[in-house]
């Protein structure tokens, strides 16, 4: 029996009556944009708010469960995820319902994209930068995704989320605790929808920086590759891809993984590069960094599972810490 069958099993009465789908020993490949990663034991998508709730109260609290979004902005170890996956079913979690003239009520696993459009067409302003963020809704709150000189934090302004427990959290934008690329919510806290507010904008001018927005993606960004999206947040007065190029990393290579010839702080799998493969080159593009500018990068890239026996990569390779 592998261990996503065991774990099920061990599960046992628990999980009946759950209306979500589990799909045992998930190769996390198949979501990962950068189609590479181990296998997570198990993988849960709830059906609802509710189902995910009974989830959270059935799983004992010693199984490890992570969650994740369409992952854009994900890489995943070789060595797989240990318990259970979470990742928030479209049918559930993912419409964009426009509930003011100036407020969307958007689910945790809504394309970004999805909500620049419901916006446009309701004629409400400041999601226009949505549309060039390749991610979900819930991803933008835990991380305050931003573009185009706009972050989700200045159109937050409530959050549904249930913590490990499966209790009903509702937290306002100060609760949130928003900085750049970071939100100090419980990291066990798994949102569920958001309130989001901006306002009222002519559809020809939302439009015309929606079109600014695509243009800008698509001549500056390798929008077409098997990429995570910004691999590095940018430091304090600079940015990581000047960093990174100063250093001479653009174009780097390790195996199938390379740091984009176009924006060298764009991460690409360019043929069957594997989770390690892609760690050690974003590890060794933050060394050569600090040693050609002394800037610590810290990843944007969420990381997440274990290392493979004998693929453990060191942060900065473990030198110079």
């Amino acid at each position: 029996m592998m261990r996503g069958e065991a774990l099920i099993e061990r599960l046992g009465d628990r999980l009946s009556g759950l209306r979500g789908r589990i799909t045992p020993n998930m190769e996390m490949d198949k979501v990962t944009w950068f189609r590479a990663g181990g296998v997570a034991e198990a993988m849960f998508q709830p059906a609802d708010e509710d189902d995910l709730a009974a989830f959270l109260k059935a799983v004992p609290a010693d199984v490890p469960i992570t969650t994740v979004g369409v992952g854009s902005n994900l890489l995943v170890r070789e060595g797989g995820i240990p318990g259970f996956v979470v990742r928030l079913s479209a049918k559930g979690f993912g419409e964009a319902e426009v509930v003011s003239a100036t407020d969307i009520r958007a689910g945790a696993a809504c394309p970004d994209k999805r909500v620049a459009a419901v916006a446009l067409d309701a004629g409400i302003g400041g999601f226009h930068f949505y549309h060039g963020i390749p991610g979900a809704i819930g991803g933008a709150l835990r991380m305050n995704a931003g573009a185009n000189g706009v972050e989700t934090r200045e159109r937050v302004v409530e959050v549904r989320a249930l913590d490990r427990a499966g209790k009903l959290h509702i937290l306002s934008n100060a609760d949130m605790g928003y900085s750049y690329r970071h939100s100090s919510a419980p990291a066990d806290f798994i949102f569920t929808s958001a309130l989001l507010r901006g306002y009222p904008e002519e559809k020809a001018a939302i439009k015309a920086a929606m079109d600014e927005v695509q243009h800008h993606r698509e001549t500056v960004q390798p929008i077409r590759e098997k990429t995570g999206g910004s691999t590095f947040k940018n430091p304090d007065g600079t940015s990581a891809w000047k960093e990174i190029d100063k250093a001479g990393a653009r174009g780097l290579m390790i195996g199938g993984a390379q740091m984009s010839p176009m924006h060298c702080n764009f991460m690409i799998n360019v043929g069957n590069a594997t989770g390690y493969e892609l760690e050690l080159l974003g590890e060794t593009v933050r060394a050569r960094v600090l040693e050609t500018s002394g800037i610590r990068l810290q990843w944007e890239i969420k990381r997440i599972g274990q290392f493979k026996p004998g693929h453990e990569v060191q942060e900065f390779l473990g030198q110079l810490l």
